[in-house]
C-alpha cells in the first residue's frame, strides 16, 4: 500500500476509465485513489430522465472500478461539505476533478477549488469534457465566436490531445470510507413506468460508448453527410447518450473520426463537424451564459411567444398534434429518451413558431425528458431554430413539418416505427410510447389519429406576422 495520503478523484460527468485527465492525474500522484460521486444539489435539480440516465451510468460506471480494484463511493448533500467530511475522514491530500462550464458548476467549483487550497489541500481542475477550452478559441480581434463557420474554420486544424490510457488498476487505499447505496437515491422516481421502458433504449457504460462507435465507423460513417436527415434510418452514431455523461470522451470520437476520414471516408469530415457543433455550444455557453436563461440576441427578449401551457402546447408535449413528423418524434423522445437531430428541429419549428410558444417551454420539456440532455447544447439548439439565438436559422424558415416527412421519410419508416394509430398491427416501438405515457393522459393505440391542431398555413402566417411587426418596432 501507498505511504502517501489518499487522492479523492471528484466524478462528475466523466464516468469513464480511458481517456481521463483528472484520472490519470489522480493516479499520477502516487496515492490510494478515492473515486467519490457526489449527488448535491445541482444533481438533484435535473429533470426526471437526465437524472435516471445518471443513475444507470453509477450503476454501470461502479462496475468497471470494481474490476479496476476500486470501488464507487456515493455520498449526497452539498459538494463542499461532503468533500470536508471525506478529506478529514480519510487524511486525503487532494481533490481532482474535470471541468464543468456551465455558470453554476463554475461558481460551485471555484469556491471549493479556493477553500481546499486555503486549506493546504491540493486542488486540480482537469480538461477532458470538451476538445478545447472554450476561452482558448478566439477570433481574430480575441473576442468570442458567434457564428459556428469562422468557428470550425478556427478549430478544424488544431492539435487534439493524444488519447490517455485507462489504468489496468487502481491503488486502493487501507480502508474504505462508507458509501450510501445507489438503489436508495431513486433516481428513477420522477419516471414513474416509464423508467422500464426508456432503460430497454439505453446503452450505458463506457464499453458500450465503445461499442457504438466502432459500430458507426464501420458501417454507417461513410453515409453520414447523405443520409443523416433521415430518422427512419440508422445514419447517426447515438453517442450523444454517452458523451453527456462523459462516458466516452470527444477527443476519442474525434481521433477515430479522423482516422476514418484519412482513410477515405466519404462522411467522416462531417462527422468531425457535428462534434465541434458541441464545442460551439460551449463556447457560446462559456462567453455568454444568458444563453441558458433568456434569448441570446437582446432584440428579441420582447418577442410576442406565449408562454402559457395551452391545450396545443399539451398535444406537442404528447404527440398528439395531427402531424405525423411531430408526433413521432415527441413518442420517439417519450419512448427512449433521446430524438433524432432532424426531428429535434421539426419540432422545435412548430412549437415556437406554428403554436407562437416560448422556446422555454420547449428547452425545458426536453430538459425534463431527454437522456442526452446537456445544458449548452439543448439552449443553442432550441434558440438556433427559434431565431433568437448566434448563428441561428432566420425566423422567417419555418419548417413544414408535412413537407420534411415527405423529403426525410418518403417510405413512412419512421412515422409507423413510432405512431401505433391506424396501424393493423403496429410496432413494439409504437406501442411502448402507451407504456411509458402517464395514465393521465388517456392514450391508447386503437385511438383514432389526432386531428391538426393548427394550420400549417395559418400558423405560418401567424408566426410572419408577428416576426415583421417585431422588426418594425425595433
Amino acid at each position: 500500500m501507498s505511504s502517501r495520503p489518499p487522492v479523492i478523484w471528484w466524478i462528475r460527468r466523466d464516468l469513464r476509465l480511458g481517456d481521463n485527465p483528472a484520472l490519470t492525474a489522480a493516479v499520477n500522484s502516487g496515492g490510494p485513489v478515492l473515486p467519490v460521486y457526489i449527488l448535491d444539489e445541482q444533481d438533484e435539480a435535473l429533470g426526471a430522465a437526465p437524472k435516471f440516465r445518471l443513475g444507470l451510468g453509477l450503476e454501470h460506471f461502479g462496475q468497471d472500478l470494481a474490476k479496476a480494484g476500486s470501488r464507487l463511493i456515493l455520498r449526497r448533500g452539498n459538494a463542499r461539505a461532503v468533500l470536508q467530511a471525506l478529506i478529514k475522514d480519510t487524511g486525503a491530500g487532494a481533490v481532482f476533478w474535470s471541468r464543468l462550464y456551465d455558470p453554476q458548476a463554475i461558481t460551485r467549483d471555484t469556491d471549493i477549488k479556493q477553500q481546499l487550497k486555503a486549506q493546504g489541500i491540493k486542488a486540480e481542475s482537469h480538461g477532458g469534457r470538451l476538445l478545447f477550452e472554450p476561452w482558448t478559441a478566439k477570433t481574430k480581434a480575441g473576442g468570442m465566436f458567434k457564428v459556428f463557420t469562422p468557428f470550425w474554420k478556427a478549430v478544424r486544424g488544431r492539435d487534439v490531445a493524444s488519447l490517455l490510457p485507462a489504468p489496468a488498476k487502481l491503488s486502493a487505499p487501507d480502508s474504505w470510507p462508507a458509501s450510501e447505496d445507489l438503489a436508495s437515491w431513486h433516481m428513477d422516481a420522477a419516471m414513474r413506468r416509464g423508467a422500464d421502458v426508456v432503460k430497454r433504449y439505453c446503452r450505458a457504460g463506457e464499453a458500450a460508448a465503445q461499442a457504438r462507435l466502432d459500430e458507426f465507423l464501420e458501417h454507417a460513417v461513410d453515409a453520414y453527410k447523405a443520409r443523416r436527415d433521415f430518422p427512419g434510418e440508422d445514419a447517426t452514431s447515438g453517442l450523444s447518450e454517452n458523451l453527456a455523461w462523459g462516458e466516452i470522451s470527444p477527443h476519442r470520437m474525434w481521433h477515430q473520426g479522423r482516422s476514418a476520414m484519412e482513410r477515405g471516408s466519404q462522411g467522416a469530415e462531417h462527422f468531425l463537424k457535428e462534434i465541434a457543433w458541441r464545442e460551439f455550444a460551449y463556447h457560446l455557453m462559456y462567453h455568454a451564459p444568458h444563453i441558458l436563461t433568456g434569448s441570446w440576441r437582446e432584440e428579441w427578449q420582447a418577442f410576442p411567444w406565449s408562454q402559457d401551457i395551452t391545450p396545443q402546447v399539451q398535444a406537442w408535449q404528447r404527440g398528439q398534434t395531427g402531424y405525423g413528423f411531430v408526433d413521432a418524434a415527441m413518442r420517439e423522445l417519450y419512448v427512449t429518451g433521446t430524438m433524432h437531430n432532424r426531428a429535434r428541429m421539426i419540432v422545435a419549428s412548430f412549437l415556437t413558431k406554428h403554436l407562437m410558444t416560448h422556446w422555454k417551454i420547449g428547452m425545458d420539456w426536453f430538459s425534463d425528458t431527454l437522456v442526452d440532455w446537456d445544458p449548452a447544447s439543448n439552449a443553442m439548439g432550441w434558440q438556433w431554430v427559434a431565431g433568437s439565438g448566434p448563428d441561428a436559422a432566420p425566423f422567417f424558415r419555418v419548417f413544414n413539418p408535412s413537407g420534411q416527412l415527405e423529403k426525410f421519410d418518403p417510405e413512412g419508416t419512421y412515422t409507423r416505427r413510432w405512431i401505433a394509430e391506424g396501424q393493423g398491427s403496429p410496432l413494439q416501438t409504437a406501442l411502448d410510447f402507451f407504456d411509458a405515457a402517464p395514465f393521465s393522459w388517456g392514450l391508447a393505440p386503437d385511438m383514432p389519429r389526432a386531428e391538426p391542431v393548427v394550420s400549417l398555413q395559418a400558423g405560418r402566417e401567424r408566426a410572419l406576422a408577428a416576426y415583421h411587426a417585431a422588426r418594425e418596432t425595433r
